[in-house]
């Protein structure tokens, strides 16, 4: 299985390896992904950014956009749905953040993005996802790009129309999340139409394989079934950062390491501490009530501790909480 672990390039921009962490709303930021970089990832994107704010000045939206101090590449995802906007958005993302990518949001199911013109409804419109596409090709000078789905619904599969017009646009990279955007995260990822995809782009540029890949046995499967060159990993990866290293290792050695409840609270903690760090502890702590939940699924006595961390205020409390569990 060595070759399914592989360094993979995105343009100019070459990467040790090609397991990455998908960009996730309200999960993706500079603290989970420094978590996640020190876990094995080897490339992380930003949760999806508004090119509306960025245009506008928006500080919070500057904060969504940091880089990770361990991170030595990563992505920012930008999402609109006109190309002017989309193009000064990503000439203000990559002269604040130097990053060495930018991808194109056209994959998010949400109404609050689709309702815009912006995300899963460009798979509708490939002319007009080759002229964002273009438009941001041209005002910058990183790799750019593209994360779409198979389409609409099961009667507008779009995937290579699309494909084929992010290409013609200058990408570098696309990324299917193998269900439509009707489906959301329901029913079960299409891995089919990623290998078709594959197929289909046939080397002119790399094919980013998402959707249900859960366990290392998922990657190992999806890489093989498809010949994608890489895999991205989402709700997988949410207080479960060790499943990087745990795909790399089974990829490249065939063997899985367990990891014990007291290594999943540690890292947890440590998630939170980054968390204060940058947005003050009070936000830290409600942010954490939930996160932790992820950390501590599967594990013994896990349902007594959800409780007890839900009622946590200050990292103090998280501590005393969680040190005896340790």
């Amino acid at each position: 299985m060595n070759s399914l672990y592989h360094p993979v390039s995105i343009g100019s921009l070459n990467l040790d390896g090609n397991i990455f962490l998908a960009p996730m709303a309200d999960f993706s930021d500079a603290s989970y992904r420094s978590i996640c970089a020190d876990c094995g990832m080897d490339f992380g994107y930003t949760e999806l950014i508004s090119s509306e704010a960025l245009v506008r000045d928006n500080k919070k939206t500057f904060e969504m956009m940091r880089r990770a101090p361990n991170e030595k590449a990563y992505a920012v995802q930008i999402f609109g749905s006109l190309p002017e906007t989309m193009a000064r958005a990503a000439e203000i993302v990559q002269k604040e953040t130097r990053c060495e990518c930018i991808d194109i949001n056209c994959g998010c199911p949400v109404p609050k993005v689709t309702k815009t013109g912006a995300g899963s409804v460009l798979t509708r419109e490939p002319e007009k996802l080759y002229s964002i596409t273009r438009a941001v090709v041209q005002a910058v000078d990183v790799p750019v790009s593209v994360k779409i789905r198979t389409g609409w619904d099961s009667k507008h599969i779009t995937f290579k129309e699309c494909a084929q017009a992010a290409i013609e646009a200058g990408a570098k990279a696309i990324t299917l999340h193998g269900r439509t955007a009707v489906q959301g995260y329901g029913g079960s990822a299409d891995w089919n139409s990623v290998k078709e995809l594959v197929e289909y782009v046939n080397g002119r540029i790399c094919v980013f394989g998402n959707g249900d890949v859960k366990t290392p046995q998922d990657a190992q499967r999806m890489l093989t079934e498809t010949k994608c060159d890489g895999i991205m990993i989402g709700r997988a990866a949410q207080g479960n950062p060790f499943i990087f290293k745990r795909v790399r290792e089974y990829l490249t050695e065939g063997t899985i390491s367990e990891i014990s409840m007291s290594e999943s609270l540690s890292m947890g903690f440590k998630e939170m501490q980054l968390l204060a760090d940058s947005i003050g502890e009070k936000a830290a702590c409600l942010k954490m009530r939930g996160r932790f939940s992820n950390y501590i699924k599967g594990f013994e006595g896990a349902k007594e501790l959800r409780l007890k961390v839900i009622a946590c205020s200050t990292q103090n409390e998280f501590k005393e909480i969680l040190q005896q569990y340790l």
